[in-house]
């Protein structure tokens, strides 16, 4: 092995806090005002700092979660309006998407997803890309799309199929129906749902367990692991980003937008 090691200075991040214990790298997505959304900027953020981590020689397990008591809401309504029959904003934000996907797909070291409140859409996707996901038995996990007129392209078509097989991801994914922590634990959707006082300290000891055990084999084993997902992921993420460009400039995807932020339901018009 090479001894030119790299340690990853992250203080250019700015809604990703990033932490280090040891060998252990947390990431925290922090925007609490809005239950942890994501924006533009979040977006782009989440963007590279998967490959930070991939690179950083510092750094042998990531847990990744949110401020505040919730993982992540998912988009910004506002920020998806604003993309609404923008094709600079929609290619941007696609392209960004698939990378996010691919990053944490090539990402060598094990990534545990520490989920509290809510982990709804793009938040969800990235709950279930990760190794391992603990969350409360209360949490939230829900694909929405559907709901605001958009296909689930930033995740959920490639990874739900093959956490809870075809039957369970098309009544979750056709739908938007959320599960609870327990629910979702239940069918295979995540590692195990742990009672919130108890939640810290068995994402802790698994975060330790992986730092100590043989790094280069568990890496290798999740490697091998990945080859078969990547194989069905690319032609996945090809149709499900396609497809929700192409959603985002329909009347459906303007009507669910407006009427979320009036806290109205939309009424689809199939246009």
């Amino acid at each position: 092995m090479s001894d030119n090691k790299r340690t990853v200075d992250y203080s250019g991040y700015e809604l990703l806090q990033v932490t280090r214990d040891e060998r252990i790298v947390t990431v925290t997505i922090n925007r609490p005002e809005v239950r942890n959304a994501l924006n533009g900027a979040l977006h782009e953020e989440l963007g590279t700092i998967f490959a930070d981590l991939n690179r950083d020689d510092a750094c042998d397990v990531v847990v990744l979660t949110g401020a505040a008591g919730t993982f992540s809401a998912g988009g910004d309504v506002a920020w998806m309006r604003e993309q609404w029959q923008n094709l600079a904003m929609n290619t941007a934000a696609n392209r960004t998407g698939r990378r996010i996907q691919q990053a944490l797909l090539d990402l060598e070291k094990p990534i545990i997803a520490k989920v509290r409140g809510y982990a709804v859409g793009l938040g969800c996707s990235l709950a279930v890309f990760c190794d391992f996901v603990y969350a409360t038995p209360d949490a939230v996990f829900a694909d929405p799309h559907v709901k605001v007129g958009l296909v689930a392209g930033d995740g959920g078509a490639v990874m739900w199929p093959q956490l809870v097989g075809y039957a369970r991801a098309r009544r979750h994914l056709l739908t938007g129906d959320p599960l609870t922590g327990a629910q979702a634990a239940d069918i295979g959707l995540i590692t195990e749902a742990v009672p919130d006082p108890e939640l810290d300290a068995v994402v802790d000891a698994m975060a330790r367990r992986m730092a100590s055990g043989a790094v280069h084999a568990i890496r290798f084993t999740k490697a091998a692991i990945n080859a078969g997902l990547k194989a069905t992921a690319q032609p996945v993420m090809g149709v499900a980003t396609y497809a929700e460009n192409l959603c985002q400039f329909t009347n459906d995807n303007r009507i669910a937008a407006e009427a979320f932020l009036n806290k109205e339901k939309p009424t689809f018009t199939g246009s």
